[in-house]
């Protein structure tokens, strides 16, 4: 089922990324839901996401932020030769999991304990993009009155010039 976004595109100004994300939603294939993951909120510019990979290593995980996507990939190592497995209950098939990140969001840490990949992510709004008050310069009867002390000041530099 897809919906048109054409309507909203004249209203909005900016909002290009958020109406791609929309319609690619609409059409992505379901990623499956392995390895489960929780998305928290834990501050007000600070996300974490938590990731159950029992049996993988640091090695085995790849962590890769590439623009506003964080891909997230694993790959078990094969089995050494020799062994043989009776019963395999811990899945060691191969994931890759992706996540669409905010404007300014930064990986600040991840780290592998207890079989939690943990992913710490924080937003940082550039100064130059953070709101600022923007002084308003009096108008009207104000800028009538300066107006004839320029012309003054025009009219003494004239003097000066000529004597």
């Amino acid at each position: 089922m897809g919906y048109d976004f054409s309507p909203l595109y004249r209203s909005s100004v900016g909002f290009d990324r958020l109406f791609d994300m929309l319609e690619q939603s609409g059409r992505a294939e379901p990623t499956g839901n392995w390895p489960p993951y929780d998305i928290e909120r834990i501050g007000e510019d600070q996300y974490r996401i938590s990731m159950a990979v029992a049996g993988y290593s640091p090695a085995e995980i790849e962590l890769v932020q590439q623009g506003n996507t964080l891909l997230v990939a694993g790959q078990k190592h094969p089995e050494p030769e020799g062994s043989q497995v009776l019963h395999r209950g811990i899945a060691t098939r191969a994931f890759k999991q992706s996540f669409n990140l905010a404007d300014h969001v930064k990986v600040t840490e991840a780290k592998l304990e207890n079989g939690l990949l943990t992913v710490e992510l924080k937003r940082e709004i550039p100064e130059a993009l953070k709101p600022r008050r923007i002084e308003i310069a009096p108008g009207g009867a104000d800028a009538q009155r300066k107006k004839p002390d320029q012309d003054n000041e025009t009219k003494q530099i004239g003097r000066t010039k000529a004597a």
